[in-house]
């Protein structure tokens, strides 16, 4: 899983801007969706001087502004300035290392969250950074890049069904973060497959590349659980905003529904922490299914050993060539001699079965 990190070396300059992530091989581009219960419109690239961000503001319909990358830092900037909200929350959504927040800004609610998707490769994940402005009846969402994420939102705004045309625009953020979320349930799916795989192979195989690959599974979960504990505070954190007299950016019925999203975050935390315990398991059966191996070969050699030990003894005794020994000057000694060791083997072998030492 690939980490954002913020660049080093890098001087605190007030009014500094710059898009720290790494898409940026596609021109930005601007869609507009409006639309009430009776009419639907969709206008697509945009050019920002095309845009009245004000007549927008004053309109009753619900405006929709969807902003495909983020690279052109004076466009966001201008977005931002002209929705009428300081400039460092265009730092915000240009800095993608940051983590998933909730701010109420007087009539704006700011949000930032983290998408990650498992690519086609099972050991990497896609993380983006998508940020949301809500105002009036206008709602601004960033995104890094081109991506499906809200295709079926689109289209039950185009063919009307459900209830998104007959709320506002906090019931479409709402329906956006639902959206988010659920890239999370599907890369977790993802996980798990691995970790059933990874469970299997930890009782078959001896290789320590499966022990690596646990602890890379371990790893990429850690880094789930960090980006939805941030995001579950931001969820609770927008219930403080229900008894705000001052604020009517999100109805009153709406909260309901942010409440679920803060309940599926449990879920996904909940989850999280019952595969990284299976990885745990996992993990430790490796280890026990190693030592015990190590202590059935210990055993092996030990019972070898043992059997040795006397026989070596013997061999010692005749090989010190005394002339006073009568048994070398027998014709057959060296027949009982051998024997005599051949039975002593026997013994301890019949004895070590009877106590099942192997």
């Amino acid at each position: 899983m690939k980490r954002l990190k913020y660049k080093k070396g890098r001087k605190v300059v007030s009014n500094y801007f710059e898009y720290t992530g790494h898409h940026k091989e596609f021109p930005v581009e601007l869609q507009l969706y409006v639309y009430n219960a009776e009419s639907y419109t969709e206008t697509n690239n945009l050019n920002f001087s095309q845009v009245e961000i004000q007549s927008l503001l004053a309109s009753d319909d619900v405006k929709w502004l969807n902003i495909h990358g983020l690279h052109d830092v004076e466009l966001i900037k201008k977005i931002v300035e002209s929705i009428g909200i300081d400039s460092y929350i265009a730092g915000d959504i240009l800095n993608v290392a940051k983590r998933t927040r909730m701010e109420e800004l007087d009539d704006v609610v700011f949000f930032s969250i983290k998408s990650i998707l498992p690519e086609e490769n099972e050991t990497n994940v896609h993380v983006e950074q998508i940020s949301f402005l809500l105002k009036n009846n206008l709602l601004v969402s960033f995104q890094e890049k081109r991506g499906d994420f809200f295709t079926h939102i689109r289209e039950r705004i185009k063919t009307n069904s459900g209830i998104v045309c007959k709320k506002k625009n906090d019931f479409l953020l709402y329906l956006m973060l639902d959206a988010v979320m659920e890239n999370f349930y599907i890369t977790i799916e993802k996980y798990e497959e691995l970790i059933d795989q990874l469970q299997t192979e930890s009782k078959v195989n001896e290789k320590q590349d499966v022990l690596v690959r646990i602890e890379k599974c371990r790893e990429d979960l850690n880094y789930l659980k960090r980006s939805i504990i941030p995001l579950k505070d931001s969820l609770y954190n927008l219930k403080s905003i229900q008894d705000d007299d001052d604020f009517n950016g999100i109805e009153k019925s709406n909260f309901t529904f942010f409440a679920r999203l803060h309940q599926k975050s449990l879920e996904l935390l909940d989850q999280i922490d019952y595969d990284m315990n299976s990885l745990d398991s996992s993990s430790s059966f490796y280890f026990s299914a190693q030592s015990q191996r190590m202590n059935e070969i210990m055993k092996t050699l030990t019972i070898v050993s043992v059997i040795f030990i006397p026989l070596t003894f013997i061999v010692g005794v005749y090989g010190m060539n005394f002339e006073n020994m009568p048994e070398l000057k027998k014709p057959n000694g060296y027949f009982f001699t051998l024997a005599g060791m051949f039975i002593l083997v026997m013994g301890m072998i019949f004895y070590f079965k009877s106590k099942k030492w192997f």
